[in-house]
């Protein structure tokens, strides 16, 4: 087996909720060991981190500079060969940056940067450089996700006419409705959280599902947010209707204030053959529709799935795989591509899906602070 691949972390520690989901995506497939970071900006945390998930403190740095400084003096064959932003969305574009301008494979959580601005930047560094870039969409890390991409480029149901995807979850709903709480989180503080909340943490999840799956672009956005109070510069829940190629029109709808929701993902592709629909919290299953037919339930680790499903399926048919498998199956992605082997096209999302996403939030954005009017995304085709 090759050796393992160094990894460095930025962010994910203490009761972060990412930071475990990273680390056990990392392990799963024994391509990754984990040599250092930048868990916490005091770095005296960061080192009792470390010590808590049973790391040599050696390499525990107090920032991102000081870590590529350092990682750099090191042999070849000892320094960090990817490392994973893990931080609140203001860092991710300073911290990708560095690490691009120092030859630094990066795993970056969504949205890549917070602005459109930044995210061509770091398309533009990592086009001049080569270094490997993917950007955590973690959904589409689930096998039967990739079989929805595989069944639809085949042409399992023809020509697309209609798209439509939800992301509900309720968790925004305890705090929004008491002033301090609200002033005190994070994702409702645009300097932390970027131009968006609702849109930018999740909505770009699903927008990016539908372009994932489908192979079309969103050309066109229409939106509509909440903000529920008046001191809320942050959307909570969004309504957007989309328009992309071919004729095709849909509707992405997300909100953090769905009441008791928990991370509700509902994902509709409607073609001139039939549709599929695939569902987050019931992920191991693919419901493929046909006009006159009974409706099919397609599951992971069949001989019916494509090798692109198949390769993302670590046991047998009938054990259930969730959130940490599909991460882990972008992490495999970027292992595959680091040391240079062959990789399914889709195997992890890439720089482009980020500068997508932005793109894509800044129009929603815009959409709704001109009062609702359609906003034409630029084309990366």
């Amino acid at each position: 087996m090759p050796k393992k691949i160094k990894l460095g972390i930025l962010g994910g520690g203490g009761d972060s909720l990412i930071g475990i989901v990273h680390r056990i995506a990392a392990f799963m497939n024994d391509n990754y060991e984990i040599v250092g970071g930048v868990f916490n900006p005091d770095k005296n945390v960061s080192i009792e981190f470390a010590k808590h998930i049973d790391i040599p403190t050696n390499r525990i740095y107090a920032t991102v500079e000081e870590l590529v400084a350092a990682e750099n003096e090191l042999p070849e064959e000892e320094r960090m060969q990817v490392v994973s932003i893990l931080t609140p969305n203001f860092l991710h574009f300073p911290m990708a940056k560095t690490l691009l301008e120092n030859g630094f494979n990066v795993i970056c959580e969504k949205p890549m940067t917070t602005s459109y601005e930044e995210a061509k930047e770091i398309a533009a560094l990592q086009e001049k450089g080569g270094a490997v870039f993917a950007l955590t969409h973690t959904y589409t890390g689930y096998p039967m996700v990739r079989q929805m991409r595989e069944m639809i480029r085949s042409g399992a149901i023809g020509d697309i006419h209609k798209v439509d995807v939800q992301y509900y979850q309720g968790w925004i709903n305890p705090l929004i409705h008491d002033e301090a709480s609200r002033k005190a989180t994070w994702r409702l503080d645009p300097e932390k959280s970027g131009i968006s909340c609702c849109v930018g943490d999740i909505g770009v999840h699903a927008f990016n599902l539908v372009e994932y799956t489908t192979g079309l672009e969103i050309k066109e956005v229409l939106s509509d947010f909440n903000f529920l109070y008046d001191d809320n510069v942050m959307d909570v829940d969004a309504n957007i209707l989309v328009r992309l190629d071919k004729h095709v029109k849909g509707i992405v709808r997300s909100s953090q204030i769905a009441t008791a929701e928990e991370n509700n993902i509902v994902l509709s592709i409607y073609g001139k053959e039939g549709g599929l629909k695939w569902e987050q919290e019931n992920p191991n299953y693919l419901y493929l529709l046909k006009e006159g037919q009974p409706m099919q339930v397609l599951k992971p680790g069949h001989g019916y799935n494509s090798q692109f499903s198949l390769e993302g399926t670590k046991v047998p048919p009938g054990h259930p795989e969730g959130l940490f498998d599909a991460m882990a199956n972008i992490y495999l992605g970027v292992a595959k591509a680091v040391r240079g082997e062959t990789y399914h096209d889709g195997a992890f999302p890439t720089v482009t899906d980020g500068l997508r996403g932005m793109n894509f939030i800044e129009a929603t954005v815009e959409s709704n602070a001109k009062g609702n009017v359609w906003v034409a995304l630029d084309s990366q085709q």
